[in-house]
């Protein structure tokens, strides 16, 4: 399989770890809408490399998103042809929010068990209340966060690392056509630097190991030096491709 092959399958896998709480497609764009959590789940994504209509889809994006009340914002993949992206650049959109996507087969990854690790076949009110504080989620954003992981379909496990009684590392894991994808890492802030959030995250790579799973990917911001260092030590090397935001311009 090559790496374009394998990005695109990646794509669906991170739609459906994340899954918007409503969606649309336009062309050949999936629009994502789910208000006030993060851009992935409110931006226009492509479905394939080769787009068509590109002009027409992307000012129907635009209609369709004014009139939920929020800015259009398309994600633009480095594994897809160039042309929308000049046409949004050409329209005064403005790039933001760079990624990386790594990636790891299974067998090259630090997936170890650990006893200290609570895994979960769903996140209880103590971690979500714990995942949405280190997140700076509160009212409304922190209901939507609940309601995305709650709609996740396909296997998932969501883990935690105690300190000092509390929870301190978090994360969660989804599975789905042999790869599993790294979510909401987080470690709070007090206890960072202890290697926490490493061995949660290794101990949530044993549990897709043992379901099967081949590979492992994530999604990191290209300026998250500390978050790229804790990967790669996991054996996420392979940078299999980037994307970034382009947001329309306040007219």
């Amino acid at each position: 399989m090559s790496d374009s092959d394998l990005a695109w399958r990646l794509e669906a896998l991170f739609t459906a770890a994340w899954p918007p709480l409503r969606r649309e497609t336009e062309g050949d764009w999936l629009l994502k809408f789910a208000p006030g959590v993060s851009r992935r789940a409110n931006s226009a994504n492509p479905l394939r490399p080769q787009l068509r209509e590109v002009e027409a889809t992307i000012a129907a994006s635009e209609r369709r998103y004014r009139a939920a009340g929020l800015p259009a914002l398309f994600r633009i993949l480095s594994v897809m042809e160039p042309e929308a992206g000049a046409r949004l650049d050409r329209l005064g959109y403005r790039p933001e929010g760079e990624t990386v996507n790594l990636y790891a087969p299974m067998d090259e990854a630090v997936a170890r068990p650990d006893a200290a690790v609570t895994i979960l076949p769903r996140p209880t009110a103590e971690w979500l209340a714990a995942m949405t504080a280190a997140q700076g989620h509160a009212g409304d954003r922190q209901k939507t966060y609940e309601r995305i992981v709650g709609s996740i379909a396909i296997p998932v496990a969501f883990v935690a690392l105690r300190q000092d009684d509390e929870l301190a590392a978090l994360a969660y894991g989804a599975l789905d056509d042999g790869i599993m994808c790294l979510e909401s890492v987080v470690t709070v802030e007090r206890y960072r630097g202890q290697g926490l959030a490493y061995r949660a995250l290794s101990a949530l790579m044993h549990w897709g190991r043992m379901r099967g799973a081949g590979g492992i990917c994530l999604q990191v911001e290209a300026s998250n030096e500390r978050g790229r260092r804790l990967y790669h030590r996991l054996g996420l090397i392979q940078e299999l491709y980037r994307y970034d935001y382009r947001r329309e311009p306040q007219r």
